[in-house]
C-alpha cells in the first residue's frame, strides 16, 4: 500500500498468549479492506504460541501483515507518535504485556508501540487471554482503563449460532475491530427479528 494521506495504519501486536489465532484473523480478514495498512510485531513468546497451536509458520504470517516490524527494532515507525495511525489492537494480549503497559514499561517494540498509542489518545484494544483472575489481574486492567485503553476480551458470543470455531473467533474479531471503526464485511450482528417470542 502507498503511503499517503488516505493510508489508515492499525498496528497488531500478537504475544505469547493463548490463541493467536486471533490476531493471524485480523491480519487476514483485514486483507479484504484495501484502505487498511496493517503493521504487525509480535513477541518471541508469539512465535512459540503460533507454532503450538495452529498451522501457520512465522513467514507465513509475517506475510499476512502490510509492513512487519521486529520486535527489537525499537526504531521502527510504530515506535513514534509522529507517525497516524488508527491505533493498536494486542490480539491475544498477554498478563505479562498488560502488566507493562499499565506500568508504562516498553520492553520492546510491542510495549513501546502501545505506550505511544495511549499518549498519542489513539485507541489501544486489548484482547485479555487470562482466566480465572486475581485481583493483581483486575488492578491493571483498571489501571490501562484509566489510561485510555479498552480492555476487550474475546467472549465468545452464540447469537449468531456459529457452525464452528473460526465464525466464533471471527465473531469476537469483527467486534473488536468495530471499536476502531472498522466494519468487516458479512460479520453478523444482533437481530431480533425472528428470535422473539411470547413465554406462554
Amino acid at each position: 500500500m502507498s503511503d499517503g494521506a488516505e493510508t489508515k495504519r492499525l498496528i497488531v501486536g500478537i504475544t505469547g498468549a493463548s490463541a493467536a489465532i486471533y490476531g493471524i484473523r485480523i491480519l487476514e480478514l483485514l486483507r479484504e479492506v484495501p484502505e487498511v495498512e496493517t503493521h504487525l510485531v509480535l513477541t518471541q513468546a508469539a512465535r512459540s504460541t503460533i507454532a503450538l497451536e495452529t498451522d501457520y509458520s512465522f513467514p507465513r504470517v509475517c506475510r499476512l501483515a502490510d509492513v512487519y516490524h521486529k520486535t527489537s527494532n525499537m526504531a521502527a515507525a510504530i515506535s513514534s507518535g509522529s507517525v497516524p495511525t488508527l491505533g493498536m489492537i494486542v490480539a491475544p494480549c498477554s498478563v505479562n504485556t498488560l502488566s507493562c503497559i499499565a506500568a508504562g514499561i516498553t520492553k520492546d517494540l510491542l510495549t513501546r508501540a502501545a505506550d505511544v498509542t495511549l499518549k498519542e489518545r489513539r485507541p489501544l484494544v486489548l484482547m485479555i487471554r487470562e482466566s480465572p483472575l486475581h485481583l493483581g489481574h483486575l488492578r491493571r486492567m483498571v489501571e490501562v482503563t484509566e489510561m485510555g485503553a479498552i480492555v476487550a476480551p474475546p467472549i465468545p458470543a452464540f447469537y449468531q449460532i456459529p457452525g464452528d470455531l473460526l465464525e466464533v473467533v471471527d465473531h469476537s474479531v469483527g467486534r473488536a475491530l468495530d471499536l476502531f471503526g472498522l466494519a468487516l464485511p458479512g460479520m453478523k450482528r444482533w437481530s431480533t427479528p425472528g428470535r422473539e417470542r411470547i413465554a406462554t
